[in-house]
Parts: structure tokens; sequence; C-alpha cells
């Protein structure tokens, strides 16, 4: 792999790197993003996240909400494969969203660098709040090497983050481990009341565990009619060997 940028700051070291077409970023040796134009599907943790989107069509996904850019590689695959009209990016990292543009390619899009927390509160607390067909919150750091949440998916989250979202649209939540996505405020007998449709998605070769919901059903036919062949879990040959179970 070759060296693109490295920058120190405070006590975070950011590398860029390539790998032939790849371009991967890294804070403090954690491996957050990687994104080739040439082949976005390589079946990674982000396509993870991109899939539950197939559950709706193209045209029903016209805004997006995205918690935590990272490298941006979400934005430019959920831009490959849909035509959402906004796409918001919040990131408290302000160097996380500069390598974004410089490194990543992402372009029209909202980058916005403020605390995830507080960005949620204030739409939630808007006279009209905006909502958006697809949320996702993906709000991981990392200690001592490793990746962890940075905000508790309790109930008082998970309240806020449905009021963001559209009657119809799919919230996209990433967890460290299963144990901790079952312990989560989606679990809650109120909230889980509030929906109809939710699934979990797990790759053998990462502990973490992704969780999709909806107020509306989400159909596996409805998955499998629109996902692209490398992730959708009807192909055999599939590259994203995903665990789907259902959780609602």
């Amino acid at each position: 792999m070759a060296l693109l940028w490295q920058k120190r700051v405070g006590d975070c070291h950011y590398q860029v790197r390539s790998h032939g077409a790849s371009v991967r970023l890294y804070s403090n040796g954690v491996f957050h993003s990687q994104w080739n134009p040439r082949d976005p599907l390589k079946g990674s943790l982000w396509e993870l996240l991109l899939l539950p989107a197939f559950f709706r069509s193209e045209q029903q996904i016209r805004s997006v909400l995205l918690l935590g850019v990272g490298g941006g590689a979400l934005i430019r695959l959920l831009q490959q494969f849909f035509t959402p009209t906004r796409i918001v990016g919040v990131d408290l990292d302000p160097t996380h969203l500069d390598i974004a543009r410089r490194y990543f390619g992402v372009r029209n899009a909202e980058l916005v660098c403020d605390d995830a927390s507080n960005f949620v509160a204030g739409l939630v607390g808007g006279v009209e709040p905006d909502t958006f067909d697809l949320i996702i919150d993906d709000l991981f750091g990392h200690s001592a090497g490793e990746a962890e949440r940075t905000v508790a998916a309790d109930t008082s989250w998970c309240r806020k983050l449905l009021g963001l979202l559209s009657s119809d649209g799919v919230l996209v939540c990433n967890f460290g481990s299963r144990r901790e996505l079952l312990a989560s405020g989606w679990c809650d007998r109120c909230v889980r009341a509030q929906l109809h449709g939710g699934w979990t998605a797990e790759l053998p070769a990462y502990e973490n565990a992704v969780l999709a919901v909806s107020r509306q059903p989400l159909s596996l036919t409805d998955l499998a009619a629109t996902a692209p062949d490398k992730i959708n879990p009807a192909n055999p040959s599939r590259r994203l060997d995903c665990r789907l179970r259902r959780l609602i």
C-alpha cells in the first residue's frame, strides 16, 4: 500500500493509503473507510450498511441522513446506486470531512461538522422537523485501537431518529456486536411497537451487527428484486456473504 497523506491532530494519527484503485482511511491504525470507483462492491462492512436501502426502490430514496461520515465511502456508494436529491452527512471530526472531499471525491452532499447528538436534537426540535427516507447511524470512534460506538442507542436516541424518518423510510444502525444491538433501545417494547419491519445483518469476518427497521414491512422479496448481484442475498455467487435474521 502506498501512503498518500498523513496528519497528526492531537492524539489522533490520520493516514490515507492507496491499494490499487482503492483509497483507504485509517485513524490511529483503525481501518475506517475504503472506496474503489472501479469495483465499489467488494463485500465489505460498508456494503452491509448500504444493503437495507434496497428494501425500497430507487425512487423512494430521495433524502438521506448519514450520521458518521468517515472517509465518505458510504456516500459514494449511495450516489452510485441511488439518485437522492439530498444527502446530509454529519461528522464531529473536521479532518474526516476534509478527507472525504479531497481523497474520496465526495461531492453534491451537505457535509456538516457537528456532534451528531446535537445535530439530531436540533432537527427534532424544529417547528417542522426534516424527514429522511434513509437514515444511517454509523457513529463510531476508536479507543485503544478498537472501533466503538460514540452515541448510545438508548430509547431516547431511537425515538429521536424515528422522529426524523419518513413514513415508509428505512433506518439503519451499526453496532459493535449482536449483543450490543439486542441490548439497545431498538429492542425496547415501546419502540418496537412503532415498527413493522426489522432485520439484522452480520458478516462472518466482522463482529459488527447491522440493524434495519421501518414503520412499514421490509420484504426480502423486494430486497432481492432491487439489490445489485454482488451484494444480493438471493445470488449464490454474491460477494457480500451476510446473514440476515428477522427481528420484527
